[in-house]
Order: C-alpha cells, then structure tokens, then sequence
C-alpha cells in the first residue's frame, strides 16, 4: 500500500517562501501583485509571505511602482542580498585568486595572492615548509582583509576550486602527493575560520558547473566539459547533476590509456596516457615537430599562444590543427561512448583557443571514430570559470541554508 503524505501548513509555507524568493532573485525586486502572478498563489498568501521574508530580514521594501495602475503605487520589494557574504577561491599551482560576492553573486571585492619560486612540492618534499605555510596563512589573510575592505565581517561560506580530487562522502581533499604542501595547508586553515562553511570542488568541475549555467552549455542538460590547459581533465553533467563519482575521480581523462604514446600511465602518473598527447607540453611538441615554433618552456600559455598562431595562419597552421583534433577526438571518444553526453565542450586555455577552427575539426574526426552523435562547442566561459563556478556553489549553499524549503 502506498501512503500518500501531504504537505504540513509549515512545509507549505517554506516551499512558498523559497518560490518568492528565487523570483526576486532572478527577476529582481517585484510588486505584491507581481508575485502572485507569477507564483499562482492568493493574495493573502502573498501578503502572509512577504510579512515573514520581511520580518526575516531577507527581503525589505525597495521603492514604489505606478506607471501601470491608477491609484495608489505599488509597493516593490526585494531580496536583501547583504543578507548573507559569500567567497569563491581558485587555488593554483602558481597562486591564489578570490572573490567575496553577496547572496545575489554580485562581486564585491577581489585579491590576487601569487606564489613564490619556493612554494611548490607535494607534502612531505619540503612544499609544507615556510614557504608554503606562508602563502597559507597569507591567503588567508587576505581573504578576511579583502572582505573586511568591502564591508563584510562574516563570510557564510567559502568554495574552493582546487586541483585533484574531492571525496564527494566527506567533502575532503585527497592529496595523493601530486599537490603542493601549501594547498593543503589552505584547506585547514579555511576549515578554521569561524562560523563559515567550506565547499571544496574539483577545478574543472566547477568550470563545467559554470558552462552549465552560464555557458556553452545552459541550453543542454547532459555535456562534458574536455578541460585543455597544462593539465587535462573533464567535467561530467549528466541530466542536469554534476557527477563526481566514488571517489571524486569521474573526469580524470588525462590517465586514460591512448595509442601513440611509449608507455602506460600509473595510478600517480598520468605520463603515457591522454595527457601525454594533448597537456600543453605534448601542444610544444607536436607544433616543433611540424615546423611551427612553439615555446620550449611547454606550458599552458605556451599551448595557447601555439594553438592561436595556428588558427591565424589559416593553411599553414592545417596540419597542426588536424593532428592536435585527432588527438582530442580519441580521448572525446572514450567519453561518449561510455557516456553518450551528447555534447562536448572545449574549454581550457587550449581548448578555447582552438575555437571553432579546432571543434570543427575534433567534430568532423569524432563522428568518424564513435557512432553516437556527438556536437562539439567552444567552451564560453574563460580563466574565470573556476572562480564563477565556486561563486555558484557557495550562493546555493547559503541560500539553502537562509531560503529553506525544497
């Protein structure tokens, strides 16, 4: 037998306040009659609602309408996004980026925290030395500074966009020894931080949680991101929901096994798999073998400057671009036909500069090796789609926890 449950008089008035408030904020401030247009509920309802967001203080009354009604105008009301301070952080090798937003997103302030020469090494090599335990206590630093400088003395939430995985059970990082000791040392200190949440999240997960909602993605529900920089990686969505995996691990492409390299990569090294054909060291080569130049330092700004020199030399850069798609295309392959995504997107630093000239071409070499159509686009979203990303997950988590409801 199937026991029906309906909705308790509490239940229902979380579910209507969360309905009015996603409405002011995606629209905007908004009438009383507006919101009962728009949410279908009656007027009492309404009115019973914005009483409570009011007296909540997440919503305050933000001017007069009364250009479309005679009589008396309109009373407006809004969402109060200094309600709630949020922070999104991009943790690379070479620094620290941030952002303190407001519960609508908005960026209210930003920092640039750049490491030295000394910093670098995984935990244990000297990395977690003073070195790197400064740049973790300077990040910090001047994350509370930035937000303080913007008016913010509490931060509800922290996300951070970090290489390698995630545990999607516990939220922690699993430092395998590939990451510099000062990232970890982050990690911890941000855990410290009073009254704050902490979301941690795969870099290139959170770019795709970007293209998803605010690019070359939003018009689908089911993509892969191929994330093409120095390092490679994908981001998995899959009916609308990122997918992590058991272990944080879905998306870890640059260890899949490909012809045309001398060796098969390891479970702590990548070298031999995908990466070793389409990282931007591999970019380096394969444009010196082909007689275009191409900087011997090999790394990711090296790959774009190569990739952007091949599309605008037009015939002379065919080849290159040829070669550099098929490369992409086996390991596109693997994801679509385990995957059937529908859709795969070029992002990265790589993948974007390749533009349409690339995508045309890993479209043209994809139809050719899987049966399942597959489109293939240009990431929209830059070197902010880690940070949009983090700034993203840290809103819907405040707003989770001050909205409510489903």
């Amino acid at each position: 037998m199937t026991t029906v449950r309906t909705a308790t008089p509490s239940t229902a008035r979380a579910i209507n306040d969360r309905l009015a408030l996603d409405l002011l904020l995606e629209q905007g401030p908004l009438t009383a009659t507006e919101l009962r247009d728009l949410t279908g509920l009656s007027r009492p309802t309404v009115a019973d609602l914005l009483e409570r967001l009011q007296r909540s203080g997440l919503v305050t009354q933000a001017g007069e309408r009364g250009e479309q009604r005679r009589g008396p105008n309109a009373r407006l009301y809004a969402l109060v996004a200094s309600r709630a301070h949020i922070a999104a952080i991009d943790v690379r090798s070479v620094g620290v980026s941030l952002v303190i937003a407001d519960l609508a997103g908005r960026t209210l302030a930003t920092a640039e925290i750049p490491a030295g020469p000394a910093s670098g090494g995984p935990t244990g090599s000297g990395g977690g030395g003073a070195a790197g335990g400064g740049l973790a206590a300077r990040t910090v630093a001047t994350l509370l500074d930035t937000a303080r400088a913007a008016g913010v003395q509490q931060l509800h939430t922290v996300a951070v966009g970090i290489p390698g995985l995630v545990d999607p059970a516990t939220g922690r990082l699993d430092n395998t020894g590939g990451l510099p000791g000062w990232h970890t040392e982050l990690i911890a200190a941000l855990r410290e931080l009073p009254g704050t949440g902490l979301i941690l999240e795969n870099e290139v997960n959170l770019a795709g949680i970007t293209e998803l909602r605010a690019g070359a993605a939003r018009d689908r529900d089911t993509f892969v991101l191929l994330w093409l920089g120095h390092g490679t990686g994908a981001s998995v969505v899959l009916d609308g929901r990122l997918r992590r995996g058991a272990s944080g691990g879905t998306g870890e492409i640059g260890f899949l096994p490909v012809p045309g390299t001398d060796r098969l990569p390891s479970a702590s090294d990548c070298e031999g798999g995908f990466h070793s054909q389409v990282g931007s060291s591999a970019v380096c080569a394969l444009a010196r073998a082909l007689g275009l130049p191409a900087d011997e330092a090999g790394d990711a700004a090296a790959a774009e400057a190569v990739v952007h020199a091949a599309v605008a030399a037009g015939p002379a850069g065919a080849a290159f671009l040829d070669a550099f798609a098929d490369r992409v295309a086996v390991g596109a392959a693997a994801l679509c036909v385990v995957l059937d995504p529908g859709c795969v997107v070029l992002g990265g630093e790589v993948g974007r500069a390749g533009g349409l000239e690339l995508a045309a071409r890993v479209g043209r070499r994809l139809a050719e090796l899987s049966p399942l159509r597959t489109e293939v686009r240009v990431g929209a979203v830059g070197g902010g789609g880690v940070l949009g990303g983090a700034v993203l997950l840290a809103c819907d988590a405040a707003r989770q926890d001050l909205f409510g409801g489903p």
